[in-house]
């Protein structure tokens, strides 16, 4: 059997479009990269699965080797959207130039699994002694639907996992949560003449805003990680609209905000936080502010510095760990096994225009993985 060349999966895998979206307009079902990356992994000797998470959204699990334990390597399968005018290149197309894979999902993160079936081509397995296992989850982009689906229903318990987002190939032991709310104020519209025609949206989201400030504060008073270069939980303000005319009283005002929580802070003690805050501008304003979710929150992340895995991956990448301030699946997948963060290409080329993945990963990232299966699969 002829099999595929590393670089026909990953131009099969960025040319299959699997776009996540809280918005519908953009919103793709994944079934057709999950059954590219079926047949590939059954081509190389893996049973696979294919579960459904929700309608039009699949995980893939795929298994090699006998036993207990053994290694999992786990990534997503879909994509955020993107601005074509913003890109010089196809986004649906691999493309070669100035020493890089460009397209949507080279470095976050459907190249992985290129990357892992070249691995797999290059290792003599007469002598596994424990699985592989390969996770391959639906929108990770948008409600980690995915990953919290195979956690309640892993059908097994691997030793290790490895996730393999773009940390330039170093280690993550841990990161920060993300919590993200909207806030509504309700007011009464009124012409501007009169302020006592109406209630102003816009001055009650006023006194919002200072609540959430003096919780930033506390946040940073009272919560530190020395292990982050960001020590602190963060809380930032990212959009806010309300009013529509210079002269009328402004009815609506609307607010979105996001919490970065620290590993250990509870995701139930952040809500209680983030609600005291409110607690007595609620009080003064009843029935007009409301406090709803932009998403499922994601708790914070962290793998014991001195923990075996920790220290054995970073003897492999001959790289220290570390821990970063964005968010993965690593909260979900960490309660079956100790789990790291760990794959080719930057974090910055994330949800960028013209995304890529430099060269210089693809022989350095295939050898990490060859090491790490040998490492944790084999005697």
């Amino acid at each position: 059997m002829q099999l595929p060349s590393f670089k026909e999966v990953y131009s099969g895998l960025i040319s299959t479009s699997s776009i996540s979206s809280s918005d519908p307009s953009w919103d793709e079902g994944n079934k057709q990269v999950i059954d590219k990356l079926a047949t590939w992994l059954k081509d190389v000797g893996f049973d696979v699965e294919i579960v459904a998470a929700a309608p039009n959204k699949f995980n893939l699990i795929a298994k090699k080797g006998q036993g207990e334990g053994g290694l999992l390597l786990a990534g997503h399968s879909d994509t955020v959207p993107f601005d074509e005018g913003r890109w010089s290149f196809d986004p649906h197309a691999l493309t070669e130039a100035n020493n890089r894979f460009y397209g949507l999902g080279t470095a976050d993160m459907k190249g992985f699994f290129a990357f892992i079936i070249e691995a797999v081509k290059k290792i003599d397995w007469s002598k596994q002694t424990k699985p592989v296992y390969i996770l391959a989850t639906c929108d990770e982009e948008t409600s980690m639907l995915g990953a919290k689906h195979f956690t309640d229903t892993a059908p097994f318990k691997p030793d290790y996992c490895i996730i393999g987002e773009p940390t330039s190939l170093v280690p993550i032991r841990g990161h920060k949560g993300h919590v993200a709310n909207a806030v509504r104020v309700t007011g009464k519209s009124g012409h501007s003449s009169d302020p006592a025609l109406g209630v102003n949206a816009i001055e009650i989201m006023h006194e919002v805003l200072f609540a959430l400030m003096q919780l930033r504060d506390k946040l940073i008073k009272e919560y530190h990680h020395p292990g982050f270069a960001i020590p602190s939980p963060t809380l930032n303000l990212g959009h806010i609209h309300g009013g529509d005319s210079a002269n009328r009283i402004c009815g609506c005002c609307e607010l979105h905000y996001d919490v970065r929580p620290l590993p250990g802070i509870s995701l139930d003690g952040l809500d209680n936080l983030l609600r005291g805050a409110l607690k007595e501008v609620q009080a003064k304003w009843p029935n007009r502010i409301e406090v709803t979710p932009l998403h499922d929150p994601v708790p914070g992340f962290e793998c014991e510095h001195s923990h075996p895995f920790v220290v054995g991956m970073e003897q492999l990448c001959q790289t220290p760990s570390e821990t970063v301030n964005y968010c993965t699946e690593a909260p979900f997948l960490s309660q079956l096994c100790p789990t790291l963060v760990l794959g080719p290409g930057s974090i910055e080329q994330a949800h960028q225009p013209d995304e890529f993945l430099a060269f210089e990963f693809i022989d350095p990232t295939i050898n990490i993985l060859s090491k790490a299966i040998h490492q944790y699969c084999f005697d």
